[in-house]
């Protein structure tokens, strides 16, 4: 008898730690959750097939604007965005500038699955696609505008296949960080934000091109 309430005892004090612990960790997962809202995504998302070559930061709306301003969009234009995130610069060029298509590319199957559903509130699916590829090897001969966020070490390994692969004429514009000797055509600051802008030329100088 003894023995038994000893038992039973055990049992409910472990029941109460077990308890405890599973509180602790959701109000731990809550606690994150406000400081880091990613780590609400969820648990079973898929990986990215290698690391990203840039972090996930968003372009704040008015640089995102301005960039296409600059870029000069239009009904006529394909708009490849390298680096999409959340979608937001494929988006905007549908909504507000009504291009023909844009095309947005990501490493990220999580940063793809939200801009898909941006794009799906947005209603613009119809002429919005996000791609999870590498964007080193993604083709992008058909875009008349690229977008990029990306980071000066990864804008030079770009370079050589923008400028081989872009048709002359093509226009690129770059959020924060520029293409090292390829001096761009025009540079603008927006709310402390740098924009960088370049066209693709007829001849490419052979520096440029490595």
């Amino acid at each position: 008898m003894q023995f038994k309430r000893l038992f039973a005892g055990l049992v409910i004090g472990l029941s109460v730690v077990g308890v405890g612990v599973g509180c602790t960790q959701q109000r731990d997962f809550q606690a994150d959750a406000q400081t880091n809202p990613a780590t609400t995504q969820p648990p079973q998302s898929p990986a990215p097939a290698r690391s990203p070559d840039v972090p996930y930061v968003p372009t704040p709306q008015a640089v995102v604007d301005r960039m296409l301003q600059i870029a000069n969009v239009n009904s006529n234009d394909v708009v490849y965005d390298l680096g999409s995130g959340d979608g937001r610069i494929p988006i905007t060029a549908v909504r507000q500038f009504n291009v023909k298509r844009a095309i947005g590319v990501d490493i990220n199957p999580q940063r793809v699955q939200e801009a898909n559903q941006n794009a799906q509130q947005a209603n613009v699916t119809d002429r919005v696609e996000f791609r999870e590829q590498d964007l080193f090897e993604t083709d992008f001969r058909e875009a008349t505008v690229v977008t990029l966020y990306l980071l000066p070490e990864v804008n030079l390994r770009l370079r050589p296949k923008l400028l081989s692969e872009l048709k002359p004429g093509t226009r690129i514009v770059s959020h924060a960080f520029d293409m090292g000797d390829w001096k761009p055509e025009r540079v603008e600051n927006v709310d402390g934000r740098v924009i960088y802008y370049w066209t693709v030329p007829e001849n490419v100088p052979a520096n440029l091109k490595q």
